[in-house]
């Protein structure tokens, strides 16, 4: 049989349109937030899926699973060992769980799952309750080189998690000696971390600026510093650095999503894809202001590579402080 060019063309288009298509999510798309509601992966989870229902790139809403435990390795365990190839089943993650990854606590590695994208950054914080009697960073870090175990921290991560090495990274650019006497109370998400710090049973919080807006606003927490190269814009321009009050710390936080190891092709292109358009949307960008989301979008291959240098940066930084063995 011989077909004209035009045919032909015809066909190859068809073929692509095809391809492009060859996966489309089904009704029920779900977001697994390692952590419990309230947390930074819960915020993920649940602002993402109402944007993508919002731009019509799932055909129904998208169900938030919770699944706390671990600092996010009962999630990805549960991922790995039974939902591998989920083409529908999307995961918070963020600079923690590549923490946790480089200290080799959870059940597989970076190349278990698929990288999808990133959706902005976030900075890290050191606050306590309205109450403390620590008012200045300068006052929380001199009773850390003083006695180390009189200043109790907690956040969304365990012993070695990002959360936790943010504070070991201040206290080693203050020069405290003793890092291990520093006590980490470990919680199983931001927001029951707070918590523990506005009841007075712990001294300093260190997570996240997003995570902790709520209580900013409402007046129950007061920032001591923020962990960024310079003051924030907006309506976070008061709150002071570490780095101007003297400590070259920051503490970037990106926040994004990956997916079972397992998927297709097909799903992990629709994926990214409909995660990058997320990102350009309006919606999204204005979405990133008002929850006070810095601009930082890496996806698909260029986004793995990331998440591989970066696991190995913070195997070595684990090595130099003493979390792993040289």
């Amino acid at each position: 049989m011989k077909y004209s060019r035009l045919t032909l063309l015809a066909i190859c288009t068809a073929g692509l349109a095809a391809n492009a298509h060859a996966y489309q999510p089904g009704n029920k798309v779900e977001c697994l937030a390692p952590s419990t509601p309230g947390g930074g992966w819960d915020f993920t989870c649940r602002s993402v899926g109402q944007v993508l229902s919002e731009l019509d790139l799932v055909p129904r809403s998208v169900q938030t699973l919770n699944m706390s435990g671990a600092s996010g390795a009962v999630g990805f365990s549960h991922v790995l060992s039974k939902r591998n190839t989920d083409n529908s089943l999307l995961v918070a993650t963020s600079t923690a769980t590549a923490s946790q990854l480089a200290l080799g606590r959870y059940p597989g590695t970076e190349d278990d799952v698929r990288w999808i994208g990133t959706l902005g950054s976030d900075y890290g914080i050191i606050a306590v309750s309205k109450d403390s009697e620590y008012q200045t960073l300068n006052e929380l870090v001199t009773a850390m080189i003083e006695q180390p175990g009189s200043v109790t921290f907690t956040g969304g991560s365990g012993v070695g998690g990002w959360d936790h090495l943010k504070v070991l990274l201040l206290a080693r650019v203050a020069g405290v000696e003793d890092l291990e006497g520093i006590t980490w109370l470990a919680s199983t998400g931001g927001g029951s971390s707070i918590t523990q710090v506005m009841g007075g049973h712990v001294v300093a919080y260190s997570g996240d600026l997003t995570e902790a807006a709520g209580f900013l606003d409402s007046g129950d927490l007061k920032v001591l510093a923020v962990l960024a190269p310079e003051r924030l814009d907006g309506e976070y321009a008061d709150l002071p650095t570490a780095v101007e009050q003297g400590y070259e710390v920051t503490g970037a936080n990106w926040r994004g999503l990956y997916m079972p190891g397992g998927i297709s092709e097909d799903a992990r292109e629709y994926w990214v894809d409909a995660i990058d358009t997320l990102y350009a949307s309006d919606k999204w960008q204005q979405l990133m202001t008002d929850s006070g989301l810095m601009p930082f979008h890496l996806s698909g291959d260029e986004f793995t590579a990331f998440v591989g240098e970066q696991v190995k940066v913070m195997r070595d930084l684990s090595r130099d402080i003493g979390l792993l063995e040289q």
